[in-house]
């Protein structure tokens, strides 16, 4: 979801939900304590030089159990966070922890956000010698990354 669409959704609800791709909720008094502009540059295995952008949502689950985050609100601090950083359309990645810190994609469903699981893939697929992953084959990290396979 890039940030053009969740300012179109906010005016719209009620309430400010999250919840896990497992179907748990991320709790109500939870606080969006950062939204910033993450840019990363990296070279892949294969020697390709990348760069993404992507817009950051920081969840924080605190102790104030009767602190609840409006629509209004989150709006606010995007417009904020857009005229004081210049943070651009990007699609929003989310931070937020439970055993450790994890970074999720974002949809909505129609009713709530949905912080989707993500995954970790070969991008340089062509040089590491692995054949692309069909539909319904699960990803085999033993298959990029054994001793001999040419990659990583």
């Amino acid at each position: 979801m890039k940030l053009s669409e969740i300012k179109t959704i906010l005016p719209v609800l009620e309430n400010v939900e999250f919840q896990l791709e497992n179907g748990t909720y991320v709790p109500e008094h939870f606080h969006v304590t950062e939204i910033g502009m993450v840019s990363k540059s990296f070279i892949d295995c294969g020697g390709t030089i990348r760069k993404e952008e992507r817009v950051n949502f920081q969840l924080w689950d605190a102790d104030d159990y009767e602190h609840r985050l409006k629509p209004g609100k989150l709006l606010h601090i995007i417009n904020l966070s857009e005229e004081k950083l210049g943070i651009g359309d990007f699609e929003i990645e989310v931070e937020y922890q439970s055993q450790t810190i994890g970074k999720y994609d974002l949809e909505f469903n129609g009713k709530h956000f949905v912080l989707k699981n993500k995954r970790t893939v070969c991008l340089a697929e062509d040089a590491c010698g692995i054949e692309p992953v069909k539909q319904n084959e699960e990803n085999n990290s033993d298959t990029c990354c054994a001793p001999g396979a040419g990659c990583c």
